[in-house]
């Protein structure tokens, strides 16, 4: 796995995250509110060191279902205090006791009923508070490079989650393509993997040259707050000044079968930067597994961006990120941090 060079320049600090599950707070923000009829019970639930996987066999073992009748719109970590939602099936329109659902590392916070299964992806984003330990660095630096993280975002790299222990999800999606026999639910994984690497090789080198947050000749954009695509388009005095309110984004390659979209210098950037054999092997072996060409914004603007000093070594982040964006990304712009939970 290539590593992702930085946009605003050498690390300004070192620090520790999730020193405890409370320093990674995460909340999904909902896409729609429940509709108050049907046989799905909508559960908004609060877990502390429990991944969205064991919380929904618990949920399932407690409505005594199968955990294909539980639905949730996006995966969290079990290193976190988390707020998200799901969804249990039940015909009958009964709902077990919640009181038995209760547990100190599992709360619900709110229960509905609601007429489909939450799928997944559906929600509009998700809102962090972070606590960073240990902090070393110059204060005044720190703050600087926040301020510049507000205003002009960071590379939407796909975050280290993706790539799995040591990035070895990106070796194992070439010996998966080489022939190599793994479960369904393993290949959709490796596959993810292929494909952000591939994006965030892209993105890296236009974040080298330092064209991550402008417009080449051939740029294919994408509508903030949504995956709707238009280009390659030129540059237009309009166009600028969309792409400086943050209205638009320049965007990379979801690699997959069918024509690249961009055009021009931004084709010929994309194209150099998937050159080499690791890079060929996970274009061919997407291709082949019958993925589709799509695109993805290469700059991320955190919402609501704002931080304290708890006391002089403990820094509190608190932002938002669109589906599909990592925290990750925001804190490594920031500099050296180490995941407590992971040592």
């Amino acid at each position: 796995m290539s590593e992702p060079a930085r946009a605003h320049g050498a690390s300004v600090l070192t620090a520790r995250i999730r020193v405890s599950a409370e320093d990674f707070f995460v909340e999904e923000l909902p896409a729609f509110e429940a509709s108050g009829a049907g046989e799905h019970l909508l559960l908004t639930i609060e877990k502390r060191g429990m991944n969205t996987a064991f919380a929904a066999k618990r949920i399932a073992a407690w409505a005594g279902v199968d955990e294909s009748a539980i639905g949730q719109a996006g995966m969290k970590d079990r290193h976190a205090v988390t707020r998200q939602r799901f969804t249990v099936w039940l015909p009958k329109k009964v709902a077990p006791d919640l009181d038995a659902l209760q547990s100190d590392d599992l709360r619900v916070l709110d229960h509905a009923w609601h007429a489909r299964k939450l799928p997944r992806g559906a929600l509009a984003g998700n809102r962090f508070v972070l606590v960073l330990r240990d902090v070393e660095g110059q204060r005044d630096a720190i703050d600087a490079r926040l301020q510049a993280i507000a205003t002009q975002g960071v590379p939407n790299y796909f975050g280290e989650q993706r790539f799995g222990r040591g990035g070895n999800n990106v070796q194992q999606a070439v010996a998966m393509f080489a022939g190599r026999r793994v479960k369904r639910e393993e290949r959709s994984m490796l596959l993810s993997a292929a494909r952000s690497e591939l994006f965030n090789r892209v993105l890296a080198a236009r974040v080298e040259a330092g064209i991550w947050n402008s417009a080449l000749d051939g740029e294919v954009w994408m509508l903030d707050g949504s995956r709707s695509v238009f280009g390659p388009e030129s540059l237009t005095q309009e166009l600028q000044a969309r792409l400086d309110a943050f209205d638009i984004h320049p965007t990379g390659p979801l690699w997959g079968e069918g024509e690249l979209r961009s055009d021009g210098i931004a084709r010929e950037v994309e194209l150099g930067a998937l050159e080499g054999d690791t890079a060929s092997r996970l274009r061919t072996g997407l291709e082949r597994a019958g993925l589709k060409q799509e695109r993805r914004a290469l700059r991320l603007q955190p919402s609501e961006l704002r931080w304290q000093w708890l006391d002089d070594a403990a820094l509190e982040l608190r932002f938002a990120l669109p589906p599909g964006c990592y925290a990750t990304t925001v804190l490594r712009e920031l500099g050296d941090i180490t995941d407590a939970a992971e040592v």
